[in-house]
């Protein structure tokens, strides 16, 4: 009976076909599951780096804020102290001091100096207890400029502490608060960790769906949105990395001055002691020693000065050229 035959052979045909595509479907399937879980391992991955990056990038900044500091409360003040017992200090009168002459401190240079000194022994008081983290970071990364600058409810960020501290250094990073038409803190944290708010972070929103997403073309874009994040990311890790090398670095140098600058404190210090505080009745040697104290006192305030980052959160270019400069000015003092 040949047409039964055909409606059974066309009817085997069909349920082939079907066979076919419910296997093909499931390797699909398991493709796209294979798919997702890659693109959410890499988003992970890719997260874990950017944190990594992050959290390196501030405790070099912080640790910045604290050397700093620690500049400020201790041989800067010592200098601050013993200089303004002196009198009559003039250098125009004394023999081969010209060069000297020309990178000593000038009056409105020592009143700011002073009073960022200030600043960082009210500082140096809150170090212990944790409050004054986000001043550190304002600190680290601005130089007295933004150390001094005032938040937007009209106070130094310096000397503020705690979640204050920490919610002015963020709004200042972000280009000053919202109410003032900054980018606020969301603006200053996306800046301090050197992201750029931009659609890749959108990315994260389809992480959490990844795995409901059962068509293999939709895995695949995922898996491409995956790779650009992963991207972006590794572009905001060379940021933060860029950022704590340069933090590093300041922290270095502020370390190698201090050891040039606190054996001149120490014998401006015995020459006071010696012969009083009438600049006049000094020697030229002892005159040398006070003038390149000054010198020192202001090629540091001109490393404290040079801010790390600009509003935007990129390392600015005084940053890279200072040191070279500051070390040029150090072996003319210390000849």
């Amino acid at each position: 009976m040949p047409i039964p035959f055909l409606f059974i052979a066309a009817g085997v045909g069909t349920g082939l076909v079907g066979v076919g595509k419910s296997i093909k479907a499931g390797i699909d399937q398991k493709e796209a599951n294979d798919t997702n879980s890659a693109a959410e391992y890499k988003i992970d991955h890719a997260k874990e780096m950017i944190n990594t990056s992050r959290k390196n990038c501030g405790n070099a900044i912080e640790t910045l804020g604290r050397r700093k500091i620690a500049v400020l409360d201790g041989s800067m003040k010592t200098f601050i102290t013993e200089f303004e017992k002196l009198n009559h200090v003039e250098l125009s009168d004394s023999t081969g001091l010209n060069e000297l002459q020309k990178m000593v401190l000038d009056k409105k240079t020592f009143a700011d100096l002073k009073e960022l000194q200030g600043m960082a022994s009210s500082m140096a008081g809150g170090l212990a207890s944790g409050a004054m983290a986000g001043a550190l970071t304002a600190f680290g990364a601005y130089g007295a400029a933004g150390a001094l600058a005032t938040a937007s409810t009209g106070t130094a960020i310096a000397s503020l502490s705690g979640a204050a501290a920490t919610n002015a250094t963020l709004a200042f990073f972000g280009g000053g608060s919202l109410a003032a038409g900054g980018l606020g803190m969301a603006g200053g944290t996306a800046v301090l960790g050197g992201l750029v708010a931009g659609p890749a972070l959108a990315v994260l929103g389809f992480v959490v769906g990844a795995k409901a997403s059962k068509n293999l073309d939709a895995a695949n874009a995922n898996w491409a949105k995956a790779k650009e994040f992963e991207e972006e990311m590794k572009a905001a890790a060379d940021v933060c990395n860029g950022i704590r090398r340069r933090s590093a670095m300041f922290n270095r140098f502020l370390i190698r001055l201090q050891t040039v600058f606190d054996p001149m404190l120490y014998e401006m210090t015995q020459i006071i002691k010696e012969k009083g505080t009438d600049f006049r009745k000094f020697n030229d040697d002892e005159k040398k020693c006070v003038a390149s104290a000054m010198s020192m006192a202001g090629a540091i305030k001109a490393v404290l000065d040079t801010p790390i980052l600009d509003d935007d959160g990129n390392l600015t270019k005084e940053s890279r050229t200072i040191i070279e400069s500051t070390q040029k000015k150090v072996e003319a003092i210390a000849v």
